[in-house]
């Protein structure tokens, strides 16, 4: 999938382009598979925890990883690191992401009569 925002190929399942952080938009013919709750391989800063609930919300995971941070300060601070840690070892991994295979333009034509 190309992210319209920057040009570049990104992940078909993305909603995010991971680049430029611009929100990606689904065509309304494409086939949209069951969300499952896992770890994203993609947007990972630790385990992949809160990029994977970021995916499954639909939201970005800035947003998510703020949100965790403040919980985490305000309740309790062990209670937010075994929470992260339970979450990491149920959660399971997502899927790996599809390599992107460079597109090489066609060799020019040679004008030049044949002999």
């Amino acid at each position: 999938m190309i992210c319209s925002n920057c040009q570049r190929e990104i992940a078909n399942y993305s909603n995010y382009c991971y680049f430029c952080g611009s929100r990606q938009q689904r065509a309304a013919n494409s086939a949209v598979a069951p969300r499952r709750l896992q770890r994203s391989l993609v947007d990972c800063k630790v385990g992949g925890v809160c990029g994977g609930i970021a995916e499954y919300l639909d939201v970005d995971s800035t947003i998510v990883r703020l949100v965790w941070v403040v919980g985490t300060v305000c309740t309790a601070i062990v209670f937010g690191c075994v929470a992260y840690l339970a979450a990491w070892l149920i959660m399971p991994e997502g899927p790996m992401p599809m390599p992107v295979q460079p597109i090489t333009p066609p060799a020019p034509a040679s004008n030049a009569p044949q002999a």
